[in-house]
């Protein structure tokens, strides 16, 4: 069984995965990962990434990274359960550069829809916890609700009355 990720072992593992990079790429951490980076929790069970573009040098290296540092890696990203909206690269925060590698946070508006999508326990801690740290605003995420909505059909398991009600719980609108 592989231990549990902190800050410091997401650095060791950002740090070697980069040395794998034979060309320039961006790299997007999500979830747990996230909520360790910027503080709100100490710990998660993986770490979650994209790439863009696709690396397939950093993809094999993955396998090993994972056993030499005894550490869970999921390639997971929002937009592969709701649809977000054209410019998240751009709306995703800068964490640091490592060599020829850029890591991201993936925008934290869609991190917050999909965890509402979601709707676990954990997942509505975070989104609450993303509100807190300034990282997200109500408005925010009600605004890119609405240019996901029209894109919803593409994602079959969801249930597009279901997400609305789901959202609308965690961000109420406010009385006129």
């Amino acid at each position: 069984m592989r231990e549990v990720v902190d800050r410091e072992r997401i650095g060791a593992f950002m740090t070697a995965l980069a040395r794998h990079a034979t060309a320039d790429v961006d790299v997007f951490l999500v979830g747990g990962t996230s909520a360790v980076l910027v503080g709100w929790r100490a710990t998660t069970i993986d770490i979650d990434l994209v790439f863009r573009p696709e690396s397939d040098a950093m993809l094999r290296a993955i396998p090993m990274l994972k056993e030499r540092l005894q550490l869970n890696v999921e390639l997971a990203s929002p937009d592969l359960f709701i649809p977000v909206p054209p410019g998240w690269e751009q709306r995703s925060p800068l964490i640091t550069r490592i060599g020829r590698v850029t890591y991201r946070h993936f925008d934290f508006v869609a991190q917050a829809v999909a965890k509402i999508e979601r709707g676990h326990a954990r997942d509505l801690a975070d989104v609450h916890a993303m509100l807190a740290h300034g990282l997200i605003s109500a408005a925010n995420v009600r605004e890119q609700f609405a240019l996901m909505e029209p894109e919803l059909f593409r994602f079959p398991a969801i249930d597009p009355p279901s997400f609305r009600r789901a959202v609308d719980a965690v961000f109420p609108l406010s009385p006129q």
